[in-house]
């Protein structure tokens, strides 16, 4: 009756004229940065970070997350009709997706990816709203040493996970770690690394950082290609699927939708992994793994209901303990924290129509997606026709305003220059920003954990392994790391990575 209850007040917020407003521009805009490659949701919602601090936080959050799934959405478009992944998540559906489209099942694929991603959409949107209470439930038991423990593994886990070296991405969350202390010791009131600027009392600016990490570096890195060719676009015809494809598409479907629900709640995952992880397994279950990168139906099936659905379970981690399991719940952390709400176990209590009004918008969104999709794929082809000399500006434009809109201070302005200077040279040493992103975030919430629970044992470090949870943890995530820097794992799973591509 409860779970009822909490979905219908989810529901009455959800569908305020002013919340569908903001699920709506929040899916229109994924959906085109999904369809133009290179910014991204990331750098989209570093962007859009100054503008969340003008609305209300259910606005704000239900915009943000429109942003992150409906660029799932996006990026199947023009990775199926033109070979040219907008989101890195699709890079596996253009493998199958385009060579259907030159076999003249444009339509059958796209509505393939866009009901396979609806599917997912709504069943993982349900798993949220189902395991979301029991989890919160659980996470005000963990004590300050529990909390320190499950973030350390989960910076670990990422490193695990993610794509690239081992090393460069413990190297970055170190980095990261290091970047979060800058700023006043809350406890001793000392200013640290801030080499004697005023402007850095209060910490780096989470808002020039992502913006100058990810908006500035990828315009510096899409300033390298001058590449000016013209679009070869595969013609849509019929855009219904027949019964029969929908039968071929149904299992790698329920599959994948399965495995993004997992693997979106792990460290590190999310819906890129989902989408790799995914395709690797049809191609294993399948009875003519030859027909992958063929058009395969089930090669666009199976990878997009995964990456929808690791997109959304996401949120799982974030919004019940507030820890966030990839980049992207990282910035919507920052979100939370411009609005002045601390994202944790708590959140369901003290902010109930925030929490379950996110859950319901997702459902919400996933059905605006599949009415935006289809009828607009003309309108989303031609965004490519827009030359990077006025894309760039423009996006150039909006950061800085943002940027300077929080604090109207210009220091955070040179911030944002800095650190788009440093994504473009991480760029360039193959160095993946994004655990330097988990790394910055989660640093100041590990070391108030660390320091709580220090306070509380009056300075016996024994505490963090007492409890037999921080001491499992803790184990897991030492073994974790000793598993991952081995010669052999190293290199099998670099040649995982690569057969995934």
């Amino acid at each position: 009756m409860d779970f009822l209850q909490n979905l219908g007040l989810g529901f009455s917020v959800a569908l305020l004229p002013y919340n569908l407003l903001f699920c709506f521009i929040g899916c229109f805009l994924g959906t085109a940065i999904g369809v133009l490659p290179g910014i991204g949701p990331l750098g989209t919602i570093a962007i859009l970070l100054p503008v969340t601090f003008g609305v209300s936080p259910e606005a704000a959050l239900i915009m943000l997350a429109g942003i992150y799934y409906g660029a799932q959405y996006g990026g199947s478009t023009t990775a199926i009709l033109i070979n040219l992944p907008g989101e890195a998540t699709s890079a596996v559906t253009a493998i199958d997706g385009y060579q259907m489209a030159r076999q003249g099942r444009a339509g059958t694929a796209l509505a393939i990816a866009a009901l396979g991603s609806f599917f997912a959409g709504t069943v993982a949107t349900f798993a949220i709203a189902i395991f979301a209470k029991p989890l919160t439930s659980l996470a005000l038991s963990f004590s300050p040493a529990d909390y320190f423990a499950l973030m350390v593994l989960g910076l670990v886990a990422s490193i695990a996970l993610a794509h690239g070296s081992v090393l460069k991405g413990l190297a970055m969350i170190l980095l990261g770690l290091l970047l979060g202390c800058v700023g006043t010791d809350s406890y001793t009131g000392v200013m640290r690394f801030t080499l004697g600027t005023l402007d850095l009392a209060d910490g780096i600016p989470i808002v020039a950082f992502g913006a100058g990490i990810y908006a500035l570096g990828e315009i510096l890195r899409g300033l390298e290609d001058e590449s000016d060719a013209p679009v070869t676009v595969a013609p849509v015809n019929n855009r219904l699927p027949s019964l029969a494809d929908l039968k071929e598409a149904t299992a790698p479907v329920i599959r994948g939708t399965l495995l993004g629900s997992v693997l979106g709640v792990l460290p590190g995952g999310g819906a890129l992994l989902s989408a790799f992880t995914s395709y690797a397994i049809e191609k294993k279950l399948s009875r003519t793994p030859e027909r992958f990168g063929h058009g395969a139906m089930a090669g666009v099936a199976g990878p997009e209901s995964a990456n929808n659905a690791g997109a959304q379970t996401s949120f799982i981690p974030m919004l019940t303990l507030g820890i966030p399991s990839n980049p992207i719940m990282a910035l919507m952390v920052g979100a939370l924290i411009l609005q002045g709400i601390i994202p944790g176990p708590n959140l369901i209590t003290e902010q109930p129509k925030l929490f379950w009004g996110v859950i319901a918008s997702m459902w919400v969104g996933n059905l605006m997606l599949v009415i935006l999709n289809l009828p607009l794929i003309g309108l989303w082809l031609k965004l490519l026709k827009i030359r990077p000399h006025y894309l760039f500006p423009t996006i150039l434009g909006f950061s800085m305003i943002g940027v300077y809109s929080i604090s109207n201070s210009a220091f955070d302005l040179y911030l944002m220059a800095f650190f788009g200077a440093a994504g473009y040279l991480l760029g360039k040493l193959d160095c993946e920003p994004a655990p330097m992103l988990l790394g910055f975030v989660l640093g100041p919430l590990l070391e108030e954990y660390l320091r709580r629970a220090m306070i509380l044992a009056d300075g016996d470090v024994a505490v963090l392994i007492q409890r037999p949870l921080s001491a499992t943890l803790l184990a897991v995530a030492a073994a974790l790391l000793v598993v991952i820097l081995l010669p052999f794992i190293r290199k099998r799973r670099k040649e995982v990575f690569v057969e995934d591509e």
